[in-house]
């Protein structure tokens, strides 16, 4: 009970470590750095683009390109300022964009409201509970409990959406273009993918090329394939088909000919609509709390070898600022962004070398070895968000119209790809296809691979489940499905999976260990206080 007893303790203490950390964090810098915010700038701003497009023709030109970039750069540059971890990345997601596209076609289609005060009141009221939350110390006594199970399944619907979102470009382009300039299209989209993915593998090209050279086609391969098929289409007869771009803004203003300016009248809204407004902005703090607290985990797992403090509540206390702030002028918040979050880290790996003391034969010997760490730092996060900024600004905007919304699906498969090819779910679905002989060992407590391919099938239907939900009119509910699947781990599945099997595809998202560790400690502790009791037949305890 703790966390509740003492409101504001997460905050406090947040407060103190990016206090100990502000000054080291921009004391590092380097050529790595720079490739690094290079590489995050265009697996931000092309994904961010992509997204705009879509919410261009769903939300009625509510929201476009210039508003998408607009909160990408101005959140970004906020928490590379201010949060306590910047290797977090903040973006428009494609979970919130599914979340607009539906709450717009309420607001027209049932509520008969305007679309932009009513999300700019959703977003208001997500604000405070983001500050409550925060106050609250939410994250001890949620993200504590949520495990593998649903964070893999979270991972695997954005690599869906993604998969969607390209289909739904290539649809466009078929009611929009002649057939000639169709299959083109589809040429160009599974192009840039095809291109971005092969270059994104040159580092394993040894010995072929310099190893920087390796290097920079791989860190830079979403945006070599991008600039091939974005001039492919300016060549030869290719030149004379007709081909659908971004729609871009020409001017500093919204992207809706009707809006002058960036601002919502959002006081004019009917009072009970103010209201109302409280129930999408619930589902936006679900959403936005899982997913940004997700990204933040991620990005600083073991594997990266971070050493400075993290601060979950304080950044929790930014988003509900930023998100505010969007609502009000008129543009998507953004949150917390897979994979790109993790894949900043990943651009920022370095070897260093590390001192350990070994004890032989009584004698203490020194040694030194190779050890990965991430440069910790706020350049990268800072560079790549002012650069997006800097997109807002007509030159720029129309540089970004040049882009044909082919290239855009390509991009979103791409992401797609590169979402699932690190989602353990895949590797267990391959399992699924592979012969029992062929299939590695099992530890000796799980007794047959049949536990695990059940527990691989239940995430791809429980994911499969909730996109279908995104494509209906409760789509705004599905981050609370997201959500409810947490109890359903911890309360319902070891009843139905043996706890060895659970233990081993399953894992804390948050801290180490296992749900199944937990309980075998807290046995060994009621052991050790009521004395020794005759345990449940095939049932055994250790201390984790």
């Amino acid at each position: 009970m703790q966390p509740l007893l003492r409101p504001g303790r997460l905050l406090k203490q947040d407060i103190q470590h990016l206090r100990q950390r502000y000054g080291s964090d921009w004391t590092v810098f380097n050529q790595l750095i720079v490739a690094s915010a290079v590489y995050v700038f265009f697996t931000n701003l092309l994904p961010g683009i992509t997204f705009a497009s879509d919410l261009y023709v769903l939300t009625g030109q509510q929201w476009g390109t210039i508003e998408v970039v607009l909160s990408t750069g101005l959140c970004g540059v906020v928490f590379a300022l201010m949060s306590s971890q910047p290797l977090t990345i903040l973006g428009v997601t494609g979970p919130f964009s599914v979340l607009a596209e539906n709450i717009y076609s309420l607001c027209i289609n049932s509520f008969h409201i305007p679309f932009l005060p009513f999300i700019a009141w959703s977003l208001l009221h997500a604000s405070w509970m983001h500050l409550l939350l925060a106050f609250l110390n939410a994250h001890d006594w949620t993200m504590r409990y949520v495990t593998t199970f649903s964070t893999e399944i979270f991972s695997l619907l954005n690599s869906l959406i993604y998969f969607h979102k390209a289909i739904q470009e290539l649809q466009r382009a078929h009611d929009h273009l002649s057939f000639a300039a169709f299959l083109y299209a589809v040429i160009g989209a599974i192009g840039t993918m095809l291109v971005a993915i092969f270059f994104s593998t040159a580092e394993r090209w040894k010995p072929l090329f310099h190893r920087y050279v390796r290097m920079g086609l791989a860190e830079y391969a979403a945006a070599i394939s991008i600039v091939i098929f974005i001039g492919m289409p300016h060549v030869g007869d290719l030149a004379a088909l007709d081909r659908s771009t971004l729609h871009v803004s020409t001017s500093f203003r919204p992207s809706d000919p009707e809006r002058e300016r960036f601002f919502v009248r959002f006081w004019e809204l009917p009072v009970q609509w103010v209201f109302a407004a409280i129930i999408p902005g619930f589902i936006i703090t679900v959403l936005f709390f899982f997913d940004h607290e997700v990204s933040s985990i991620i990005c600083t797992t073991e594997r990266y070898g971070t050493r400075k403090p993290s601060g979950f509540a304080w950044d929790i206390v930014l988003l509900g600022i930023t998100t505010a702030l969007c609502g009000i002028l008129g543009i998507p918040p953004a949150n917390g962004l897979l994979p790109q979050a993790p894949l900043h880290s990943e651009s920022l790996m370095h070897a260093e070398k590390e001192e350990i003391l070994i004890s032989m034969d009584g004698e203490e010997k020194v040694e030194f070895r190779d050890v990965k760490r991430v440069h910790e730092q706020r350049w990268s996060a800072f560079l790549h968000a002012g650069a997006i900024l800097v997109f807002v600004s007509p030159p720029f905007q129309h540089l970004l119209g040049l882009t044909p919304t082919s290239v855009l699906a390509g991009l979103f498969m791409f992401m797609g790809e590169q979402s699932l090819s690190v989602n353990p779910i895949l590797y267990r679905f391959f399992y699924l296809l592979t012969p029992p002989s062929e299939l590695p060992a099992l530890p000796t407590d799980v007794k047959s691979y049949r536990g695990v391919h059940t527990y691989t099938v239940v995430q791809i239907v429980v994911t499969v489940v909730i996109f279908i939900v995104t494509l209906t009119k409760v789509a705004p509910a599905f981050p609370v499905l997201i959500i409810i699947l947490v109890p359903i781990r911890l309360l319902l599945m070891n009843k139905m999976w043996h706890r060895e099997t659970l233990r081993f595809v399953d894992a804390w998202a948050c801290r180490k260990g296992t749900p199944e560790d937990d309980k075998d400690l807290l046995a060994g502790e009621v052991n050790e206080k009521d004395g020794p009791k005759p345990g449940l037949p095939g049932e055994t305890s250790r201390n984790v």
